[in-house]
């Protein structure tokens, strides 16, 4: 099981961004701070294996909330196995880092999306290239044994130069873990409505291209692909076959396991029942004050429609669907269950089988997202 714990407090929205989040005040994020540490101790029995601080900007919070943050995780005995935490480089701090670093937290994600100045101000970043550099600096100084930087392409207005020449900064940096997504343009964003608006046209060969180079340089820089997003670098380890660095929070997602959801708008999955925390600061942190579920009673999916989610996701992985795990997690047979969208996948040389999984091709691997939606099934 894992623990993500949302921050829902930003210097300021980007425009491609649809997770909740709003503006920061010390106010609010004192209550909220207030709230969680309530939250958590609500959570007690647990013990997650990885734990995650997501958002939103966590490296908002102020060094004294962290503190008391935790000193809380530190007493439910949640802390001494992956722990992760998202940063802003213009949000960190060298008291922050080192904070972080003596009270567990082995794992920092930075978000850096693109280096290129123009871009950064079409996406609405309040940080610099220069302030990603020292931030990287400085979480190295600090010792962080874990960093992960997380980037994006097929940006509006972005060319293939420019991509190019952010991910070769990236990459001479060395960090532990890359993130590279493609820019989704979701409802209620600037962005969408550019699109809609025609003011942006999506091309989807420039995207293309873009990927298979991220593919060659990161496989030249020694970073490992593992997801269809992630790359990470170390030899894999035998319990699990993921590279040493691979996020392995993301990784129970990806295969269908359990997570609680922690503050506003935080969701999760536990005992086949999943829920979403209230989507607003001040409802959740009314429920939580008054000793209620901070969430509405949450809905328990159809086994055969967990088990198709579960499948759409773990086909992102590089290893691929492990037959006898998903059988184990699911209770389904892979093979007969989905044996006509499986045989469609492997004649479009979208995917292969072998004896022991199914997993994507290297084309197939570019539209993941369409092969896993021919696997879902609504009961």
């Amino acid at each position: 099981m894992s623990a993500y714990v949302h921050v829902p407090f930003c210097a300021r929205k980007c425009a491609y961004c649809a997770f909740y989040s709003e503006a920061s005040g010390r106010d609010r994020m004192e209550r909220y701070v207030r709230a969680l540490l309530r939250e958590l101790r609500s959570h007690s029995g647990h013990r997650p294996r990885t734990l995650f601080f997501g958002g939103g900007t966590p490296s908002l919070l102020s060094l004294s909330q962290w503190e008391r943050i935790l000193q809380a995780l530190a007493g439910l005995g949640w802390i001494g196995n992956e722990f992760t935490i998202e940063c802003n480089p213009s949000t960190l701090t060298r008291d922050k880092a080192r904070l972080w670093r003596q009270g567990g937290v082995d794992r920092v994600s930075m978000g850096v999306q693109t280096l290129d100045p123009p871009l950064l101000e079409r996406l609405g970043r309040v940080h610099s290239r220069e302030r990603v550099l020292e931030a990287y600096d400085l979480l190295r100084q600090e010792g962080l044994p874990g960093v992960n930087l997380d980037l994006m392409f097929a940006l509006p207005g972005q060319t293939m130069e420019s991509w190019r020449d952010t991910l070769e900064q990236v990459l001479a940096l060395e960090p532990d873990h890359l993130s590279c997504y493609e820019v989704i343009y979701e409802e209620d964003t600037p962005m969408f409505r550019q699109l809609q608006e025609g003011t942006v046209v999506v091309d989807e060969d420039l995207a293309h291209d873009m990927y298979h180079h991220l593919l060659e340089r990161t496989m030249e820089s020694g970073l490992v692909q593992y997801e269809v997003a992630n790359f990470a670098r170390g030899a894999a380890r035998e319990e699990d076959g993921l590279p040493l660095h691979a996020c392995r929070h993301n990784a129970n997602y990806w295969t269908g396991g359990e997570y609680l959801g922690l503050g506003p708008a935080a969701s999760g999955h536990l005992q086949g029942r999943r829920y979403r925390n209230w989507p607003d600061t001040d409802a959740w942190c009314r429920a939580v004050e008054q000793g209620r579920p901070p969430r509405p009673p949450g809905e328990r999916l159809p086994p055969l429609a967990k088990a198709s989610e579960t499948a759409a996701f773990w086909i992102r992985m590089n290893r691929g669907i492990d037959l006898d795990a998903f059988r184990a997690r699911t209770g389904f047979d892979f093979v007969r269950t989905w044996a006509g969208e499986a045989r469609a996948l492997v004649e479009r040389g979208w995917a292969a089988r072998t004896p022991d999984r199914f997993h994507l091709t290297g084309e197939g691997m570019r539209f993941a997202d369409a092969a896993g939606a021919e696997l879902l099934r609504t009961a």
